[in-house]
């Protein structure tokens, strides 16, 4: 399966230069103005994007949950070990 920019495995056929071209190398990446290379770098992030596989709202909701919950413990372990942590401090150094 190929999109509009070509894959590893099979690339584009503009990007294959014929050996009768000898003026241009690389194809669609070659000499391009700036325009025309941020418009193909903004295309190749589409064609990105499009192959992300999105969470659904209830993978999402339980991803948000699970997170929010984990940082809640990590900061009462942190200010459990902190408290403890000052007060041997204070009773060795008085």
């Amino acid at each position: 399966m190929t999109d509009a920019v070509g894959s590893i495995d099979m690339p584009d056929a503009q990007d294959e230069a014929p050996e009768s071209k000898k003026g241009r190398k690389g194809g669609k990446r070659g000499k391009k103005g700036p325009f025309g290379r941020l418009a193909l770098f903004y295309r190749q992030i589409i064609a990105e994007l499009r192959k992300v596989v999105w969470p659904t709202r209830s993978q999402l909701t339980t991803y948000t949950t699970v997170v929010i919950v984990f940082v809640v413990i990590m900061i009462g372990l942190v200010t459990v070990i902190d408290y403890g942590f000052s007060h041997a401090v204070k009773y060795i150094f008085g």
